[in-house]
């Protein structure tokens, strides 16, 4: 199972709501690439697709495919505002290693 906290689903329901074509829900899903050989990808969609596992809570639809949903069991995802940057963070307890950026891991 994935979490999201209040404040990632505060920041996905707004980005819903801004985008300016119909949106299903948000697509997470991890790919090769970033400094750590796994990076998050997330993406507002207009659809689910067959394949994908869909959580839903407080109205917010996650959608994650089935070759993400392994390594992201058990994540928490947060948005957080600092001084830095605002944005999604992830705490996987999957990661072996991640880089210090928080959007890579492996």
């Amino acid at each position: 199972m994935i979490n999201l906290t209040d404040s990632a689903l505060n920041a996905v329901r707004n980005a819903i709501t801004a985008a300016p074509n119909p949106v299903d829900g948000l697509r997470i899903m991890v790919e090769a690439g970033g400094c750590a050989g796994l990076k998050y990808n997330l993406g507002l969609v207009s659809e689910v697709d067959p394949d994908d596992t869909v959580i839903e809570r407080d109205g917010v639809r996650v959608f994650i495919d089935n070759k993400s949903h392994e390594m992201l069991a058990g994540t928490t995802i947060d948005f957080v505002i600092a001084l830095e940057g605002s944005g999604f963070t992830f705490d996987n307890p999957n990661a072996k290693t991640s880089c210090g950026c928080g959007k890579s891991f492996g």
